[in-house]
């Protein structure tokens, strides 16, 4: 197995392993106001996610920029809390480019957070590599490719759901989106740092 193939395959399984539920949450509220129509968009929040934690994924694995864990294992939730209330109080009629825009940098924002998050994971798996730019990039990649199966699955159910079942579209939106702020909730009581 080459090292790509190794360090991609590292990276699919920790974006889908159901231990680390909380980034799957996160990709979940993200897209849970979207379609299957709307896929470009999601593309892009996903991409936009993707950038910021490879950025930072990047920096901290290389030891540039070291933040308490603690903190981010917090900060994680709180990322899901506030796109799933973004969710819940948005109405879909008061889409507009700046809101979009807004969305876009936030999932890039939060995307910073994420990828502290994956950092000590990486970090541990490369100690006894000699370069990192391959591992790290195949890793990125891994985590793209499963973020990308992961949200076809959910606009796959999604579109059976509303559009073949009829479900109504708001309630599917607003069900996912409350789980999501439920479960951060949770989660941020169990991991106050403070």
């Amino acid at each position: 197995m080459s090292l790509f193939e190794l360090y991609f395959k590292l990276g699919l399984h920790h974006i889908a392993d159901l231990k680390g539920y909380d980034h799957i949450l996160f990709i979940l509220t993200l897209c849970a106001v979207y379609s299957l129509k709307e896929w470009r968009r999601i593309l892009i929040l996903i991409t936009a996610f993707t950038i910021g934690h490879s950025l930072t994924l990047a920096l901290a694995t290389l030891d540039l920029i070291r933040v308490d864990g603690d903190l981010i294992e917090f900060l994680i939730p709180l990322t899901i809390f506030l796109t799933a209330l973004a969710n819940v109080l948005s109405r879909k009629q008061m889409v507009s480019p700046t809101l979009h825009l807004l969305k876009y940098s936030a999932a890039l924002f939060f995307g910073l957070i994420h990828g502290l998050g994956f950092s000590n994971y990486l970090r541990n798996l490369l100690g006894s590599e000699k370069g990192l730019l391959l591992p790290l990039f195949s890793f990125n990649v891994g985590i793209e490719a499963g973020q990308l199966i992961i949200v076809a699955a959910i606009l796959a159910f999604t579109f059976v759901l509303v559009e073949l079942l009829h479900y109504p579209r708001r309630e599917w939106h607003v069900l996912l989106s409350g789980a999501g702020l439920g479960i951060s909730l949770v989660l941020m009581v169990e991991r106050f740092p403070f």
